[in-house]
């Protein structure tokens, strides 16, 4: 993987390939990103700058033999380590590189649930346990074969648990010539003891307008495009699951739902419920994700910040609308009661029940003007 296949992250990129230029290349990196924002594909790409025979003034070149043995993830000195799924005390990653290699080549954006997808999970939890950790460090006892650097690209330490602290004293005095490249997502769960040990490289979420082109330069429409980077925040492994549901119009459905709401229609509420509970799961969640966007596009709005607001013109005309018939703490009122939904949703609430209450308190706060009590939203 180059450089150039990676989407944004340009001050990332160009920070890994000074510490090559001006050998300062740390032998325990972090690469700390949220999902969806590039830092897996960022370390590989990363790993074969390093190992890259005719390395490029900002890429490695793609096509000497270690390049096109990284492309296949199938370089001697490469090696993974990732959670998986173990039926036996003894897996270890290896028992899964066919798979692994599989999901990378097919989206290096990958995330838990589609790595799971490719290995039959039934109800194990993932976890990298201590037979990974022992195969680790006989791994990396031995010297590069064919490059000057034997590489370890460790994806997700948080799933080490306290199987990890086998790996303390190789991660501190390595061989000669080994790099460990730790890619995680949750700082807070990975030992501190391997996090003391790591030099830290931020990988921020990519930014509306990164996602919305890679889209569109891959296909999609530009409607289709626009909705999913909204919706996703910044999570390019979102967007594009975004992309494999039904392509629902969810502002048409969210701003019939809250003049529904607003004009206190019970019947028509009814209806509009009995919609809703039938879109699907996943439908529903990117539902309530949208409406949550649309009405902090609105709080935009109303503050008088229109720069910050993402949205197609005959939506934001719509939001422009709105944000005079919405206060803001009516808005913010409402935007909570959708966070509640889409957490109960994640956990397999009765969705019919769920959003039959929540169009109940949205009628509260727009038609009968109650706020709820005991919140920040309360007017004195």
């Amino acid at each position: 993987m180059q450089f150039k296949e990676i989407v944004g992250q340009a001050s990332v990129k160009q920070r890994l390939i000074n510490s090559v230029k001006e050998n300062r290349v740390s032998h325990a990196q972090l690469f700390l990103g949220p999902e969806g924002s590039g830092a897996l594909p960022l370390a590989v790409a990363y790993a074969q700058y390093v190992s890259c025979e005719d390395k490029q003034a900002d890429d490695s070149c793609g096509i000497c033999s270690s390049c096109r043995k990284y492309q296949k993830l199938m370089h001697p000195d490469l090696h993974f380590s990732y959670p998986f799924f173990a039926k036996h005390k003894d897996d270890n990653a290896l028992t899964f590189i066919e798979q692994w290699r599989d999901a990378f080549l097919a989206n290096s954006y990958l995330n838990l649930d589609v790595w799971r997808g490719y290995l039959d999970a039934e109800n194990k939890q993932a976890n990298i346990n201590i037979a990974e950790c022992h195969q680790i460090i006989k791994k990396l006892s031995f010297k590069p074969f064919e490059s000057e650097y034997k590489i370890l690209i460790l994806w997700l330490p948080e799933y080490l648990d306290k199987a990890g602290n086998a790996l303390l004293k190789i991660i501190e005095e390595p061989q000669p010539n080994t790099l460990f490249l730790l890619v995680a997502q949750n700082q807070d769960q990975i030992l501190n003891t391997i996090l003391s040990r790591t030099q830290l490289i931020k990988v921020p979420c990519l930014t509306y307008d990164d996602v919305k082109h890679y889209l569109i330069e891959n296909g999609q429409p530009k409607a289709l495009a626009e909705q999913a980077a909204y919706l996703s925040n910044g999570n390019l492994t979102e967007a594009l699951q975004i992309l494999q549901q039904d392509t629902d119009n969810y502002h048409a459905q969210f701003v019939q739902w809250l003049r529904i709401c607003f004009g206190n229609k019970g019947l028509e509420a009814m209806k509009m419920v009995d919609v809703l509970a039938k879109l699907g799961r996943e439908n529903q969640k990117n539902f309530l994700r949208y409406g949550i966007s649309f009405l902090r596009e609105c709080c935009l709005l109303q503050a008088g910040v229109p720069n910050l607001v993402h949205l197609p013109a005959d939506e934001l005309e719509t939001a422009q609308k709105m944000a005079t018939a919405i206060p803001v703490n009516a808005a913010e009122a409402i935007t909570a009661e959708l966070e509640k939904a889409h957490y109960h949703i994640e956990r397999n609430a009765n969705p019919k029940i769920l959003f039959l209450d929540v169009s109940l308190q949205i009628i509260k706060i727009l038609f009968f003007k109650t706020l709820p009590k005991g919140t920040q939203y309360i007017n004195n």
